[in-house]
């Protein structure tokens, strides 16, 4: 299923360390440093282990994308997955509802980068400051992706420097703390909630699927693609493993429902560890945000570059060679929705609807098999054991959207909605271009 991107001049300037980097920065973002209290609240000492478990579980999640990735050389990622199964519309929706969660996503973010901020100097923490560097970070990022694809991973690089290596002292610091008894656990083992607190983790491991997005950008990425996803996320698994590891050691159990990173930094080394562990946090984030912002806008690319959008999203720049469009619009919706107080419900529901787009890409794969060519078929990454790890992957997905509230599904009913509409319009007018064309 090799294809090319005619209809576009996009670069292919990102090699396996920038799809590496996409990989890390859609993973590692503000989960981690949220959510080792809350998970340690509801399991205690098996906080770490669930970590590893979830990931380990959700491996078989990332392998199906793995395999599906190596069918394709061209941008669109899970739009091209569900548009060669199942057809157009299914394309678009995919497309349209994994966009929203990365964009929503980047806006809630964006201001939780300016909160943690604010805890570095005063000067930072009046709400007109935050507001301002919300305006900055989002302006900034935009422009670095505007202006050229290299600059994107080139930023997204430093970042991702920049994050690991606090976390990575804390983690050479702390693990002197962890004792036989916090490692290992002894029965009886209890976690509340399971179902909940259970997707509430899994928050720290998607984003991974962008990757696939800019498969257009990508240097040989039917190879480096599948490649940097599964090598990524045994790390970042691994990674977060340790980071609560450490968390449990050094955290009294009545303390974890308050703390965060921060504070174990600063059990650890004092107010500089909880300095840094803050810089860490605005790094990470900020990390995360430049992958969002690279990745988000290609994807309603490839679904104008289908006509499920408008053509204009597909316009190239005659310069940079980048979506400058989808770059400009993503900015802007990315503003319009920080500025609004009522996007928490809907950055819930995107969880969701994230969900749904795997669950809808995991099922395109017998599809996608079939269709391939044996010169395609010989050199995808193709799983072991049949169709064993798609159906784990399906299940675990099916099983996670069934946690989600009432609220979140309304939520998740007015954004499908929203994009049927959308989509309604594009295909009248093209089947408005085809009827004068024929006329013509």
């Amino acid at each position: 299923m090799t294809t090319t991107n005619n209809a576009s001049s996009l670069r292919r300037d990102i090699g396996f360390y920038g799809a590496a980097f996409l990989v890390l920065n859609g993973l590692i973002g503000a989960g981690i440093f949220a959510l080792p209290g809350r998970i340690a609240e509801n399991a205690g000492l098996l906080s770490p282990w669930l970590f590893l478990i979830v990931g380990a579980l959700f491996l078989a999640v990332v392998l199906t994308f793995a395999e599906l990735a190596s069918y394709y050389d061209k941008t669109g990622g899970p739009v091209l997955y569900a548009k060669d199964a199942f057809g157009p519309f299914a394309g678009f929706s995919t497309g349209w509802a994994i966009y929203l969660s990365r964009v929503t996503a980047f806006a809630a973010n964006a201001k939780v980068l300016a909160e943690y901020a604010s805890g570095l100097h005063p000067v930072l923490a009046p709400e007109p400051a935050q507001l301002a560097m919300f305006i900055g970070v989002t302006v900034g990022l935009t422009w670095a992706n505007y202006a050229g694809v290299k600059d994107g991973v080139r930023t997204m690089a430093v970042l991702t420097f920049l994050k690991l290596t606090p976390l990575a002292l804390l983690v050479i610091l702390g693990v002197q703390e962890v004792t036989g008894a916090s490692f290992i656990p002894a029965a009886p083992f209890t976690i509340t909630e399971l179902g909940t607190t259970t997707l509430a983790l899994v928050y720290a491991y998607v984003g991974f699927e962008t990757v696939g997005v800019t498969a257009g950008e990508t240097d040989q990425p039917r190879r480096k693609i599948p490649r940097a996803l599964v090598a990524t996320l045994i790390a970042t698994g691994v990674l977060y493993f340790l980071i609560v590891q450490v968390f449990v050691a050094v955290i009294p159990p009545e303390a974890y429902a308050t703390s965060n990173l921060t504070d174990v930094g600063r059990a650890l080394v004092g107010p500089i560890g909880g300095t840094v562990i803050a810089l860490a946090a605005v790094f990470s984030i900020g990390g995360n945000l430049s992958g969002s912002m690279l990745s988000a806008p290609r994807l309603i690319f490839a679904m104008a570059e289908q006509r499920t959008l408008p053509g204009f999203f597909a316009r190239v720049h005659t310069r940079h060679a980048t979506p400058y469009i989808s770059i400009l619009f993503t900015g802007g919706l990315a503003l319009v929705l920080g500025f609004s107080n009522d996007f928490l419900g809907l950055a819930v529901a995107s969880t969701v609807v994230r969900l749904l787009g795997y669950i809808v890409c995991i099922a395109s794969l017998p599809r996608i098999r079939a269709q391939a060519s044996e010169a395609d078929k010989a050199e995808a990454y193709r799983l072991p054991g049949g169709y064993t790890i798609p159906l784990i992957a399906l299940a675990i997905c099916l099983w996670l959207t069934a946690q989600a509230s009432a609220e979140s599904w309304k939520m998740l009913g007015i954004l499908l909605a929203v994009g049927g509409v959308l989509y309604l319009i594009e295909t009248l007018l093209l089947k408005s271009d085809d009827t004068e064309s024929q006329s013509s």
